[in-house]
C-alpha cells in the first residue's frame, strides 16, 4: 500500500483560502448534514476538549453544529461547558422523551444531547436502540452542518457503533507509546472487523509539530505493512496550562483565551473540518443521515 503524504497545517494558507469564502447562516442548496466521530482508544487523550472547542469555532463560522455526547456512562460535555440539563440520552433510549425534547444549547449557539452519568444500562445499546437513534437524528438532517459525536474511549461495543455510523472518524491521540498503541488498535478494530477504510488523526498536548509528525509516521509506518486503512494527518493542539484553567471554570478555550496558541491551533483544526472534501459514498454500515446522503449524491 502507498504512503499517504503528510499534511501539516499551514495557519497561513487556511486563512487566505478562508478570506475568499463568505460565512453565512444558510447553507448551500442540496447542503447535508455531516457526521465526525471524534475518538480514541486511550481515556485522558483530550478529546473531549477537541470536541468542545472545535464545535464553537464552527458556530462562529457560521455553521449549525450539534454535539452528541456518546460517552453514555460517564457524561462530560455538558461538564466542560458548565450545563445541568434536565433529561439526556439516557431518558431517549427509555422512552420518556424524545430526542429534541433533552436538546440543550451551549455557547454560541450549538446544540447538545448531554449523555447520562453513572447509568450502567445504556452503556451497550441494543438493535433497537440503535435504530431509533438513527430514526430520530434523520429527522434532524435540516437543522445542522455538523454533528461531532464525543465517543468514549477505548473498543467498546458503543464505540464501535458510534465510528462505524459517522461519516467520518478523527482518531485523537497524544505522544505517549501508550496512547499510539492504542489508537492503533482502534483502527485495526475498525478496520478488520468493520471494515473502515479511512481514518483522519489529531495529535493533541504536543511539545512541536515535528513530535505530531513523528506520530503520525509512526502510526502510517505500521498501517501500511498491515492494514488496508488510509490515514491523514488534520492536525495537532499543543499541550498547554490554560487548558486546564479553562477546564476549572467549565469554559472553552478558545473563548477563555481566544489569541493563544492552542486556541489559533483549534481555529486550524476547525477549518479543515470544514473544507474536508465530502464523500458522497455511504460506507458499508448504515450511516447517520443514510437517507439524505444517498440524495445528496443522487442530485
Amino acid at each position: 500500500m502507498a504512503d499517504h503524504p503528510i499534511r501539516p497545517l499551514d495557519q497561513a494558507d487556511t486563512l487566505r483560502a478562508m478570506n475568499t469564502q463568505e460565512n453565512s447562516d444558510t447553507p448551500p442548496p442540496h447542503q447535508t448534514t455531516r457526521v465526525f466521530a471524534v475518538t480514541s482508544g486511550k481515556g485522558g487523550v483530550g478529546k473531549t476538549a477537541v470536541v468542545a472547542n472545535t464545535a464553537v469555532l464552527l458556530a462562529k463560522m457560521g455553521k449549525r453544529v450539534l454535539i452528541l455526547d456518546a460517552d453514555l456512562g460517564l457524561a462530560n460535555i455538558d461538564v466542560v461547558f458548565g450545563l445541568a440539563p434536565g433529561h439526556n440520552l439516557n431518558h431517549f433510549f427509555s422512552g420518556e422523551q424524545e430526542l429534541d425534547e433533552i436538546l440543550v444549547e451551549g455557547p454560541k449557539g450549538i446544540k447538545i444531547l448531554p449523555a447520562g452519568s453513572g447509568v450502567q444500562r445504556f452503556t451497550r445499546l441494543d438493535a433497537h436502540e440503535k435504530m431509533r437513534l438513527l430514526e430520530a437524528l434523520d429527522a434532524m438532517h435540516n437543522d445542522f452542518d455538523f454533528v461531532l459525536i464525543d465517543t468514549e474511549a477505548g473498543i467498546s461495543e458503543n464505540v464501535t457503533y458510534f465510528n462505524t455510523a459517522a461519516h467520518e472518524i478523527l482518531v485523537v491521540t497524544t505522544p505517549e507509546p501508550t496512547a499510539i498503541t492504542d489508537a492503533y488498535a482502534l483502527m485495526k478494530l475498525l478496520s478488520t472487523q468493520y471494515h473502515e477504510k479511512h481514518f483522519n488523526l489529531i495529535v493533541n498536548f504536543i511539545k512541536n509539530e515535528e513530535e505530531a509528525l513523528d506520530v503520525y509516521r509512526k502510526l502510517t509506518m505500521v498501517a501500511n505493512r498491515y492494514l488496508d486503512i488510509s490515514i491523514d494527518y488534520i492536525g495537532s493542539i499543543p499541550r498547554d496550562k490554560m487548558m486546564i484553567d479553562a477546564i476549572r471554570k467549565q469554559q472553552v478555550l478558545v473563548e477563555l483565551y481566544p489569541e493563544s496558541k492552542t486556541s489559533m491551533a483549534f481555529e486550524a483544526l476547525a477549518r479543515t473540518i470544514m473544507q474536508e472534501p465530502q464523500s458522497l459514498e455511504p460506507k458499508g454500515s448504515i450511516q447517520f443521515f443514510w437517507k439524505r446522503l444517498l440524495d445528496f449524491g443522487a442530485k
